[in-house]
């Protein structure tokens, strides 16, 4: 049984590295292939990285190139002829340290350029969206704020309103008691163009507020047909950091259109700014009557100046508009930033750097295969039909070149015995 089992062995340890030999023949040409490969798209990456379109430019980005080639070509060939013939467990730990370490140097000096090569355009496309997506929302938010302030219109409306009916009742007597236009209709009055005053140049402000917004929308659609359009990248990017500053000053145009500190600081000199006019009434019970109706309209004013204050304050406390700075990057730094939306790229980019490391595995499991194979073998059944035609005939040679035998030493001669004399016969 167990002579079947090492002849089964040998069987398949021989097929093994006929497989091995034949695939051998091509190996180190399919790594030349993805070396040069890597190569190229290496140069297409690091010419992305310089400005310079001279013939300096050139020749480092193919000097580049041609090294990371090399390395590629070198490193993986070791791996490939080394690593298999390891037998003991701590040189095999060894190489594999080395292969991970060499393969991490790989990605640092080409598979990132290779990304950026594959996918640095529309890396940069995706740069330019998301620098639209955070404009827009600026725009946005400073436009909502803006109109929020164009919304305390309503309530300084409200406030005004409130101080004319109080005039209206004041001429007719029902307030101090005495009918006319005197010193408590003044205060009135006095207030309420204040705030009317205010509610005209709230209104002032709605036209260059939709203006504003209606050319923010304008550029933000430029911006959007930049990124999407036809042609070079970096040309595009050129144009829209051209419109991104146009859209921020109209921006902050908005933020400045905003009318709710102006509210604010009217609300605070409401009740605080008020010129008492002489009391006009004739007796002393009059002018006291006056007095106490002035008395009631400061608390009055007091309180819609806080009213006024509160609705101020509520726009004021929503959150500003993000401060968005449109920055211009390189092919190769938008394919780090946005590496989670080119996944794809990225393996790609890896897989032709480091598919030979699957090679390296393939050859050390059938290696390793071929040596079980034979491992319970004695040396003389390891011998195939031609090697063991070779032994013989090499016995042959070695049997036809040695010297003759020396020839055997003649048998010594025996001496022949005397004859013997006959004896006389008894007489």
């Amino acid at each position: 049984m167990t002579d079947d089992r090492s002849i089964t062995g040998q069987r398949h340890a021989r097929e093994v590295e006929g497989h091995l030999a034949w695939l051998d023949s091509f190996t180190s040409a399919a790594l030349g292939v993805l070396a040069v490969a890597s190569g190229i798209y290496t140069y297409l990456g690091v010419r992305g990285l310089l400005d310079d379109g001279g013939a300096l430019s050139l020749f480092a980005a193919l000097a580049y190139s041609a090294a990371v080639s090399t390395g590629i070509f070198v490193f993986w060939s070791y791996l490939l002829r080394l690593l298999p013939a390891m037998r003991s467990a701590g040189t095999r730990l060894g190489l594999v340290a080395a292969m991970v370490l060499g393969s991490l140097a790989i990605v640092a000096m080409s598979s990132w350029l290779n990304a950026a090569a594959l996918a640095g355009s529309a890396a940069v496309e995706q740069h330019l969206a998301r620098t639209v997506q955070d404009y827009q929302a600026a725009l946005e938010r400073a436009n909502e704020n803006t109109l929020q302030g164009q919304a305390l219109a309503l309530d300084v409306g409200r406030a005004r309103q409130g101080f004319e009916d109080l005039s209206e009742q004041e001429a007719g007597g029902n307030l101090s008691g005495l009918a006319g236009r005197g010193a408590v209709f003044r205060v009135l009055t006095q207030k309420s163009d204040e705030l009317a005053a205010l509610q005209q140049l709230i209104a002032a402000q709605e036209a260059p507020v939709a203006a504003a917004f209606a050319e923010g929308n304008a550029i933000l659609s430029r911006m959007r047909a930049l990124t999407v359009a036809p042609g070079p990248v970096e040309a595009r990017s050129v144009e829209f950091s051209e419109e991104a500053v146009r859209l921020a000053g109209v921006i902050t145009t908005l933020r400045q259109l905003s009318v709710a500190p102006l509210v604010d600081r009217a609300a605070r000199d409401l009740a605080q700014s008020v010129v008492l006019p002489r009391l006009d009434a004739q007796d002393a019970g009059g002018q006291a009557a006056q007095r106490a109706t002035i008395d009631s309209l400061l608390d009055v004013l007091a309180q819609r100046a806080a009213t006024l204050q509160s609705a101020a304050a509520e726009v004021l406390a929503l959150e500003a508009p993000a401060e968005v700075v449109y920055t211009p990057i390189s092919t190769a730094d938008a394919v780090i930033l946005y590496a989670r939306n080119f996944v794809p790229s990225w393996a790609g980019a890896i897989a032709i750097d480091l598919l030979p490391a699957v090679l390296v595995l393939i050859v050390a499991v059938a290696q390793a295969a071929v040596r079980q194979g034979r491992a319970p073998a004695a040396p003389a059944d390891t011998l195939s039909v031609g090697e063991l035609r070779a032994a013989l005939q090499a016995l042959r040679e070695v049997e036809g070149r040695a010297p003759p035998a020396p020839a055997a030493p003649p048998p010594a001669a025996v001496p022949e015995p005397l004859p013997s004399k006959p004896r006389p016969a008894a007489e």
